[in-house]
């Protein structure tokens, strides 16, 4: 079995992904899934975070166009990323791996504050952490918040699990014709509109020079498949 390339991560999760088939909610055998994945992982020897999404539950952005102000949407996203982050923790202590929800707003009777030095420490416990609230602020996605947590913790890359195998010039489910990239620089996936990530979290990437791996999380082992670099996805990086 091929080494691991890469000793500390940060994978970014869908939170729609966490909804199954269902399309909305939390659907149990699928978190179960990406817990027995993360697990496997953290089996490799790689320090592993996670980053979610909050949209199987609440997308601030629709919420904010119902009327809601966009900070308090987005602020209501932000909250679901914690619900997905303290049912995935369960789903993983539960298969005897150790995990920590940490989260970017104070909240003691729920989890811990996410600090540089807290998330260290539970990764050199071995445990898998879940980071939780975005970035606390509004106007900012998870992918952004996935990219600048893994610079502020010194992540050597960001695994960005979603349903697709990678990078395409266009949505594959409504162009076949569209094309499928191996590598781009960040530079290229921001000109070129990609929407597999926003332009504020590739540009972050390239200011950090943070490789962005797009990979599908359809497949169990996809995550330990891109962790020894014999995965299926895209890369961008340089």
């Amino acid at each position: 079995m091929a080494e691991p390339i890469y000793r500390r991560v940060v994978i970014k999760l869908s939170g729609e992904y966490l909804a199954g088939s269902h399309g909305f909610g939390i659907d149990q055998p699928t978190v179960d899934r990406v817990a027995d994945d993360l697990i496997a992982a953290r089996k490799l020897g790689i320090e592993v975070a996670v980053v979610i999404g909050g949209g199987n539950i609440v997308r601030g952005v629709e919420v904010s166009s119902r009327g809601v102000s966009r900070p308090t949407g987005d602020t209501m996203g932000m909250l679901a990323t914690m619900m997905n982050c303290l049912a995935l923790e369960a789903a993983i202590e539960r298969k005897g791996t150790p995990a920590q929800t940490l989260s970017a707003f104070v909240m003691p009777e729920i989890s811990e504050l996410f600090t540089r030095s807290a998330t260290h420490k539970y990764l050199a416990e071995g445990r898998i952490v879940l980071l939780g609230g975005g970035t606390g602020n509004p106007f900012f996605t998870t992918d952004t918040t996935a990219v600048l947590r893994a610079a502020e913790i010194g992540a050597q890359a960001v695994l960005k699990a979603t349903n697709v195998d990678g990078v395409y010039s266009a949505d594959p489910k409504k162009d076949p014709k569209a094309k499928r990239f191996d590598r781009l620089t960040h530079s290229q996936a921001i000109e070129g509109g990609y929407k597999v990530m926003d332009a504020t979290a590739f540009a972050l990437a390239r200011e950090t020079s943070l490789p962005i791996i797009v990979f599908s999380i359809a497949e169990p082992g996809s995550i330990g498949a891109i962790l020894r670099g014999t995965g299926h996805g895209t890369v961008v990086a340089g």
